[in-house]
């Protein structure tokens, strides 16, 4: 005769055909927030069943509740053996989990930017690889999650990043079942819950009520009261609103009335990972209200089949009056033992299960379990941007990169969130800055370890960036070497060379070279104890000098001047000239003086004037050529020269000749 599981109070189906696995006893655990986890004893007529036939496949164990109704307890088998034999029958064990723990056998390293925590959780549960195992139901949830900039999941399993985002905004889960499925509900209040089905009220029977098979109740009741903190308060800074994050401006605070009458205390933490006040407000209510949720304690037993985590249900008849009031199961154990197929099904089934509450005036969120990763150190990346940039930056001077784990990221400008890089100097319009460009590979700290707060902290080089000089043949040198943008081929460098006997300063401006000195300015070329030291100036073209007061210049020995075009001397006051020596002036072609006053010219010795050609010296009033009391003087109509004697003698002939009267006088006139 075959075994069946046909009028039986509990069974199982699953991707075997009917009646090939038997429900014999379960024992499994429910609690909001966590993994439901059912390991089911199951019998068999088949002894040589294939793990891999039902591994991986949905299970589900139906329990007959009172009045008709059916208890639903479904999910995914993730673990099956086969354990012996229980007479004839071969025994197996299939260890049940939802959907949701396939998550937890995979890990990743990603990074969502402006997506809020419901549509990252929704990005990962319906990740194609887990083959729409995760029935997901958002719509209790009744709080409003902004858009995160910049989230990442880092060395994490899927399973441990989404529980982390839930629990930090606030929101738990629950599952419900039903044949053939179940769904993970998300929850943030207490309106996510209904009352549940067929037990919205549940009697309290006390310990006799566990010998009265045919009726539920509940029959083991301890309540008891926690000392939990009644304020929480957070705390933040955002770079962009300073003055105002520095004064307290991101400083928030949710308080409740601490329970029991116990005195107030406070919980404070920084960062809250906030940039809103409105947003660490909520967060901060999110986490009072997860301590308070937890002031109040009930465990309870019952044989009721009907009770689950997430449904809230009505004490009935408690002794004590203050209990008899509506609650939300947080938690449960359950041990079903099934119909005992050798006796023919007159063996009852035996259910028990122990739960947990709490009271639906405090307020319920899930602990916060779930761990962020920590980053161990500094991490390198690739400085990224737009198509066809070299340089990609914000206001602030931040940049994008693409970390070397990041598989998503398309070496772009959406690679990440603008970071902030590290400068040596930072202050209001002053200080340094060098802002790394694309193909630069960088160092990344994290503020904390957070690995959604990285800040650049400098650069390497590598095998693709090699040092400006070849090392460690040029290991003396130190420089700023800058590259032309864009498009390279040009740069601006200051380097110094510190190679003993070759120290060097070398300064190179690929374009233009601006200094401004706003008093003074020296210069000393050459130390005695090194080197009287030269001084070259080489300009390629035209050269301004500006000196708004004296210019003075000493050169200790020559001063040569060599201009190959014109040479234009503009003095708009007097000019000295003063030569200690001799001063020779050699001008190959004409020279002109334009005198506009007077012109005087002292010569201590002699002076001699050799022309090659002819003199021709005019004046317009009168030229007069003096020696002691002797004089010559041209005038426009006449000529006069005085003398104590005057002499005329030519080596050859002389002619005196007048257009008009010619006069000789003296007091004796001699002719030849």
């Amino acid at each position: 005769m075959p075994v069946t599981q046909a009028n039986r109070e509990v069974n199982v189906t699953s991707a075997l055909a009917d009646d090939v696995l038997l429900f014999d006893r379960m024992s499994g655990s429910e609690r909001l927030g966590q993994l439901s986890e059912f390991r089911v004893q199951l019998l068999s007529t088949k002894p040589d069943l294939k793990i891999a036939d039902v591994l991986g496949q949905p299970m589900g164990v139906h329990l007959n509740l009172p009045g008709g109704a059916v208890r639903h307890f479904h999910g995914i088998v993730t673990r099956f053996a086969s354990t012996g034999w229980q007479g004839s029958l071969a025994r197996y064990e299939a260890t049940v989990h939802p959907g949701l723990w396939l998550l937890t056998r995979a890990s990743n390293c990603r990074i969502f930017q402006d997506k809020s925590v419901i549509d990252i959780v929704k990005a990962v549960c319906q990740d194609a690889s887990y083959g729409g195992a995760i029935d997901l139901n958002v719509g209790a949830l009744s709080g409003t999650y902004e858009a995160l900039p910049y989230c990442v999941q880092y060395r994490e399993t899927d399973f441990n990043f989404v529980c982390r985002l839930l629990e930090n905004a606030g929101i738990y889960f629950y599952f419900t079942h039903a044949a053939g499925k179940h769904t993970m509900v998300l929850a943030d209040s207490y309106g996510a819950h209904e009352a549940l089905p067929g037990y919205a009220s549940v009697e309290f029977s006390g310990e006799e009520g566990r010998r009265i098979v045919d009726q539920e109740a509940v029959y083991g009741w301890a309540a008891a009261g926690t000392i939990q903190a009644s304020s929480y308060s957070l705390n933040d800074f955002d770079f962009e609103k300073t003055a105002s994050s520095t004064a307290g401006g991101l400083v928030v605070k949710s308080t409740v009335a601490a329970a029991f009458g116990q005195q107030a205390y406070e919980m404070y933490d920084y960062p809250g990972l906030y940039t809103v006040a409105a947003t660490g407000t909520a967060l901060a209510r999110g986490r009072m209200e997860g301590l308070h949720g937890q002031c109040e304690e009930i465990a309870a037993d019952t044989n009721a089949r009907g009770l689950f985590p997430g449904g809230l249900f009505k004490l009935k008849n408690h002794p004590r009056e203050d209990q008899n009031r509506e609650y939300l199961v947080t938690g449960a154990q359950y041990e079903i033992v099934g119909d005992d197929y050798a006796s023919g099904g007159e063996t009852p089934l035996d259910f028990r299960c122990v739960f947990h509450a709490t009271g639906k005036e405090h307020s319920y969120r899930a602990p916060r379990t779930a761990l962020k990763p920590v980053v161990q150190g500094p991490q390198t990346a690739m400085v990224v941007g737009k198509a066809g940039e070299e340089i990609w930056t914000d206001k602030y001077g931040r940049i994008k990169v693409q970390f070397h784990w990041d598989r998503d990221g398309k070496e772009d400008e959406l690679s990440s969130c603008w970071v902030r890089v590290q400068q040596s100097w930072a202050g209001a319009g002053w200080g340094s800055i060098f802002i790394p460009r694309i193909g630069m590979e960088v160092v990344v700290s994290f503020l904390e370890g957070d690995p959604d707060r990285p800040l650049v902290t400098g650069c390497v080089y590598n095998s693709d960036a090699m040092p400006p000089y070849a090392l460690p043949a040029e290991q003396t040198k130190s420089t700023v070497k800058t590259n032309t943008s864009k498009g390279g081929g040009g740069y601006n460098e200051i380097r110094f060379e510190d190679k003993k006997d070759a120290e060097e300063i070398y300064v190179q401006a690929e374009k233009d070279y601006n200094r401004v000195v706003k008093n003074n300015d020296t210069l000393k070329v050459g130390f005695e104890k090194k080197d009287k030291g030269d001084q070259t100036i080489q300009i390629k073209n035209d050269r301004s000098l500006d000196v708004g007061h004296d210019h003075k210049e000493h050169v200790v020995n020559d001063h040569t001047v060599t201009v190959d075009h014109d040479q234009i001397i503009t003095v708009t006051n007097d000019q000295s000239l003063k030569v200690d020596n001799n001063q020779t002036v050699k001008i190959a072609v004409d020279q002109k003086l334009d005198v506009g006053g007077n012109q005087a010219t002292a010569i201590k010795g002699d002076q001699k004037v050799t022309v090659s050609k002819t003199i021709v010296i005019e004046a317009t009033t009168s030229i007069e050529l003096k020696v002691g009391g002797t004089s010559i003087k041209m005038e426009p109509a006449k000529i006069t020269i005085k003398s104590p004697e005057v002499k005329v003698e030519a080596d050859g002939m002389a002619t005196l000749k007048a257009g008009g009267i010619m006069t000789i006088g003296g007091s004796l006139v001699k002719i030849n």
